[in-house]
C-alpha cells in the first residue's frame, strides 16, 4: 500500500493539493484527528496537545514524558495509516517519521512568501502586512517543530521526493504532478492511475 506525506509553508496551497490528491485517488487526508488521537493516547486533552508545538510560542512547557509520549504516538499512527495505505498525511514532520518507508512519498509545497501573504491575506480577510507576520510566524513554527523534536532542517531539500513551487500553479495541476510522482515511484495502482 502506498502513503503520501505533504509538508507544506502556510499560503502555498498545501492543504488544497492534498485534497485534490485525494478526491484524485478516492484517498483519504489525515491531519487533525491523527493529533487528537496522540494527545489522547498521551494521556492529554486534545486541546493540550494538539497544538504542542505552539504551546513553546506561549512559554508553556509540558511535561517531557507527555511531550514524548505524545511524539511517540503521532510516529505509531503515523506509520500505522502509512502500512494501511491510500492516505496522505498533512504535516507533522510526516516526511522526518516516515522517511524509511519505501512506500511512502514525501512531497513539499512550497510558493514565494509575498505570494503566500496574499493568499492568507485573501483568505482570512485580513491586512497584508498581518498576513505576511503570521505566515512568517508559521515558517518559523513548523521549522522548530522539526527541529526541537526531529533534529532535521524542515529546509532540506533531500527529505522530499518532490518539491512544488506553487508560484504559476494551482492546487489542480500540482496535484496531477503528485500524481504522476507516484506512479513514477511505483506507488500507484493501476486503479489509482488519476490520469486515465
Amino acid at each position: 500500500m502506498a502513503a503520501i506525506t505533504i509538508s507544506r509553508q502556510l499560503g502555498s496551497l498545501g492543504s488544497e493539493v492534498a485534497q485534490a490528491v485525494a478526491a484524485r485517488l478516492g484517498w483519504r487526508v489525515i491531519w487533525r484527528e491523527l493529533i487528537n488521537q496522540a494527545a489522547r493516547e498521551a494521556g492529554a486533552g486534545e486541546m493540550a496537545l494538539a497544538t504542542i508545538d505552539d504551546l513553546n510560542l506561549l512559554g508553556l512547557r509540558p511535561r517531557a514524558e507527555v511531550r514524548q509520549a505524545y511524539l511517540d504516538a503521532i510516529a505509531r499512527l503515523m506509520d500505522e495509516a502509512a502500512s494501511q495505505g491510500k492516505v496522505i498525511i498533512l504535516g507533522r514532520a510526516g516526511q522526518v517519521v516516515l522517511r524509511e518507508r519505501a512506500d511512502t512519498l514525501h512531497m513539499r509545497i512550497i510558493a514565494p512568501l509575498t505570494l503566500r501573504a496574499e493568499r492568507v491575506a485573501a483568505r482570512q480577510g485580513i491586512s497584508l502586512q498581518a498576513a505576511e507576520a503570521q505566515v512568517q510566524a508559521s515558517d518559523r513554527a513548523r521549522r522548530r517543530y522539526v527541529q526541537r523534536f526531529y533534529h532535521m532542517d524542515w529546509d532540506d531539500s533531500s527529505l522530499y521526493d518532490l518539491i512544488i513551487n506553487t508560484r504559476r500553479m494551482a492546487a489542480e495541476p500540482a496535484a496531477e504532478l503528485v500524481c504522476l510522482a507516484l506512479r513514477h515511484y511505483g506507488l500507484g495502482s493501476k486503479g489509482e492511475d488519476a490520469l486515465d
